[in-house]
């Protein structure tokens, strides 16, 4: 008999990372040029929400033996017995179908496809494929959490363009180097599992040069809406102010060896990073700067 309560299933939805799949979701599609009917623009960012909750619940169902050895992630619903692994995948399967046929029928199918395509490759090329086998796993993986800026600016236009790509191609930079930073510090955890993480397979003097390439590659990169013409002088401030606090904390971390609360450090500032460049987009699309350049 199950023992789950209503906040048993929330935490399978992974609300930490969902929020932020949604704040980057919204400036897709506060950014995108036109304007979107509001009940259609809520019910887009519900259905990225819904349909990021459903990747984290069939994540946490097909890992659940990985996350009762992991000290991080034992307590979770389904290693903790409060909810069985059958109910998790009929949850996580519900809500997927749910969130694509409702961004479908709503919205519009190429949003939807966008969003069927992140949640199947979180939950099977990421989840069931590529964390087990491969300490490029993250890198990879990490295209599904970077998809909502996409989704968002779709859901708006019902097409898409280069100034979408270019968030997509950002948060997927950024993405190495924020897990890896976590990563060094539960690497324990990691090789106590038997997931190859990168500093697990090629140790921590590799990870921290990793993660200093990485971010130097992401900052620059982070210029590219400012080149391209679509993003103003708010972004443009915010990335170059906190790009290089970005990289001075990789660099510290690659010249920290052991001193994995630095690598913490840098994690924590990774996510403060990631929102405040989008949150940058957003007040420049509210205040009229925006939106971001269409492509030539």
């Amino acid at each position: 008999m199950s023992v789950a309560t209503a906040g048993d299933f929330f935490a399978l939805l992974k609300p930490r990372v969902m929020s932020l799949v949604v704040f980057t979701g919204l400036a897709g599609l506060v950014v995108a040029p036109g304007v979107m009917n509001p009940l259609a623009a809520f019910a887009a960012l519900l259905c990225i929400a819904v349909g990021a909750g459903a990747s984290g619940a069939l994540n946490m169902w097909y890992d659940a033996d990985i996350d009762a050895v992991m000290a991080r992630t034992a307590t979770r619903p389904i290693p903790s017995g409060r909810v069985q692994p059958q109910e998790a995948l009929t949850f996580g399967l519900v809500l997927s179908v749910f969130s694509v046929g409702t961004m479908g029928i709503l919205v519009n199918w190429l949003s939807a496809g966008l969003l069927a395509f992140t949640i199947v490759f979180y939950a099977v090329v990421y989840t069931m494929w590529l964390k087990r086998s491969t300490p490029q796993n993250i890198v990879i993986g990490g295209l599904a959490g970077a998809m909502p800026p996409a989704i968002g600016w779709a859901a708006a236009t019902g097409s898409l363009d280069v100034a979408p790509l270019l968030l997509v191609g950002l948060i997927f930079l950024w993405t190495p180097p924020h897990f890896w930073a976590l990563a060094l510090y539960r690497s324990g955890d990691y090789e106590k599992a038997g997931v190859p993480m990168l500093p697990v397979t090629a140790g921590e003097a590799e990870t921290r040069k990793q993660i200093l390439l990485y971010a130097i590659v992401m900052v620059a990169f982070s210029a590219l809406p400012v080149v391209f013409g679509g993003a103003g002088a708010i972004y443009a401030g915010l990335a170059a102010v906190s790009g290089a606090l970005f990289l001075w904390l990789s660099v510290a971390v690659f010249r920290s060896p052991g001193q994995h609360k630095v690598a913490m450090r840098l994690f924590a500032f990774s996510i403060l990073y990631l929102f405040a460049l989008f949150a940058a987009l957003i007040v420049e699309a509210a205040i009229g700067l925006g939106p971001l350049m269409a492509a030539p």
